[in-house]
């Protein structure tokens, strides 16, 4: 288990202070998938530093499994290390060295054994499904195909903890989520605990259980991705839960009302709700805003209705759309 207790992280400047993380606070459980979210600035990378001690906070704990990596001396810190490993956008991989070198790099740095060693990277090639890409180098590589091999790296001290600082975000959709679909299997094969820093929400909606969101380095939502993700309360988690809403509700006519729905596995067979509602109810609705997608027979996504100014009509499509199994509604503030 991974505890951060009122931690905050200050950077002295020339002419002030900033104030990157402010009193964090969050419990994170063995075996997770933790995303961690927030925009540019937010403090996301730091906070992800602060848990392996690469920036040592100013105030505030760090315990994993009630230790305070605080306290752990510069040896004991290296130790600790081992079990906490690192993924980034920039793959990091050492360009003179091919892959199976990569791999075995942490493992030299322990003192393992050559044959050992190696025995383990090609192990973790087949677990990464890149057995061929032994004596390749990196530059010989794909975007996608380097992260494996900085994943199998990252691996390579079986390690309890797995840190990913923004990993996808240099790769296009479709390797982001054979990566993503790696690290959920790794997760769950190995049991170990991963956390996810990340400005995508496909990301965090895609492999996260928990998500904490971070602003101006607070955090100022945190719980179950799906309750998160389907009843938002902070306004930073509007914004990015709905990034479009603003625009869409300006575009309502004028005197029409708004409804958000958002599909958490909603069953997407049969009649589309909407129509369905038409024809039970007789409440016709303009579709503002619609991202949705089906992922086998269910739907997930996001939309914005357009209602008549009835006080009446919203009150009972918001209770006919809620009667759904996964379909959140809510009426929707319109600037």
């Amino acid at each position: 288990m991974i505890e951060i207790r009122n931690l905050s992280k200050s950077f002295a400047g020339s002419d002030n202070t900033v104030d990157a993380l402010k009193n964090i606070s969050l419990t994170i459980d063995d075996g997770d998938i933790y995303g961690i979210i927030g925009m540019s600035g937010a403090g996301k990378s730091t906070l992800v530093r602060c848990i392996n001690m690469l920036e040592r906070p100013t105030s505030g704990q760090v315990l994993i499994d009630g230790t305070d990596m605080a306290k752990l001396s510069p040896a004991e810190l290296r130790m600790a290390r081992r079990d906490i490993t690192m993924i980034f956008q920039g793959f990091n991989l050492l360009m003179q060295r091919n892959c199976l070198a990569n791999i075995c790099f942490p493992l030299e740095l322990a003192g393992v054994k050559r044959s050992e060693a190696k025995k383990r990277a090609k192990d973790l090639l087949e677990l990464v499904g890149l057995p061929d890409k032994a004596k390749a180098y990196p530059a010989q590589l794909s975007g996608g195909q380097q992260q494996r091999i900085a994943i199998a790296r990252a691996l390579a001290t079986d390690p309890k903890v797995l840190l990913c600082d923004e990993a996808t975000s240099a790769l296009d959709p479709k390797t982001t989520a054979s990566i993503l679909e790696l690290i959920r299997d790794i997760n769950r094969r190995l049991g170990i605990t991963v956390i996810i820093i990340t400005h995508q929400m496909n990301v965090v909606e895609d492999i996260c259980n928990r998500v904490a969101i971070l602003e101006n380095g607070k955090v100022v939502e945190e719980g179950e991705v799906s309750e998160v993700f389907s009843r938002p309360k902070s306004s930073a988690a509007r914004r990015m839960v709905f990034p479009d809403s603003d625009n869409e509700l300006l575009s309502a006519e004028g005197g029409e009302r708004v409804i958000r729905l958002v599909f958490n596995g909603a069953e997407a067979a049969g009649q589309p709700i909407i129509a369905k509602m038409a024809i039970d109810e007789r409440i016709a609705a303009s579709i503002l805003y619609a991202s949705t997608k089906s992922i086998g027979s269910k739907l997930y996504g996001k939309m914005l209705l357009g209602l008549p100014d009835d006080d009446d009509i919203v009150a009972r499509a918001i209770k006919y759309l809620t009667k759904c199994e996964n379909v959140f509604a809510e009426e929707a503030e319109n600037r």
